[in-house]
């Protein structure tokens, strides 16, 4: 079945694609966090290699994963409703990251974190849409380049934990990255 493409104003295709972007890149922070705070949690939480690989993947799995279920949500229910919804669930995540004392809630809390990892799949199937074939390349490869999160996060690493503060201003820190 041909696609019916709709008039869409320069202005839309430009809120979409840096809303998109934007969105993203948050996401992408987010998922990479446990590279910025992990080996602090290793060390407070007394984690062997095993645990600690654990919790590290486990983010990185569920954001791997979780793409395939995005997509299919994307193309069911629009961008707009599964990117809300994805990153309203990551921010909680966040939240309880910031709030896990032991190290199954930190599991838990990595679970939720990696939904955030699954956002670029929403993106795609939200932004492509919006923009002609020949010019899906393009808006693709700027919002492709919220995968600057990862160096967001590690630029405002200071952000997320003062040694001398410890776990207190890892909360702030990520109360304020949601």
């Amino acid at each position: 079945m041909p696609v019916v493409r709709q008039k869409i104003s320069a202005k839309e295709q430009a809120r979409a694609l840096w809303v998109s972007t934007g969105a993203f890149t948050i996401c992408f922070a987010v998922w990479t966090i446990f590279s910025i705070i992990g080996v602090r949690i290793k060390e407070e939480l007394g984690l062997s290699e095993v645990q600690f690989g654990l919790l590290i993947g486990m983010s990185i799995l569920t954001g791997s994963l979780i793409r395939i279920v995005l997509n299919i949500w994307t193309n069911r229910y629009g961008g707009r409703l599964v990117y809300t919804v994805t990153m309203l669930a990551a921010a909680l995540a966040t939240f309880l990251l910031a709030h896990a004392t032991t190290y199954p809630q930190m599991l838990l809390a990595g679970l939720g974190v990696g939904l955030a990892g699954g956002s670029f799949a929403v993106g795609v199937a939200y932004v492509s849409p919006f923009f002609p074939p020949e010019k899906q390349g393009t808006a693709l490869g700027v919002f492709g380049a919220g995968n600057v999160g990862a160096a967001l996060t590690k630029s405002l690493r200071r952000c997320f934990w003062f040694p001398s503060a410890g776990r207190s201003s890892l909360k702030s820190g990520l109360a304020c990255s949601c």
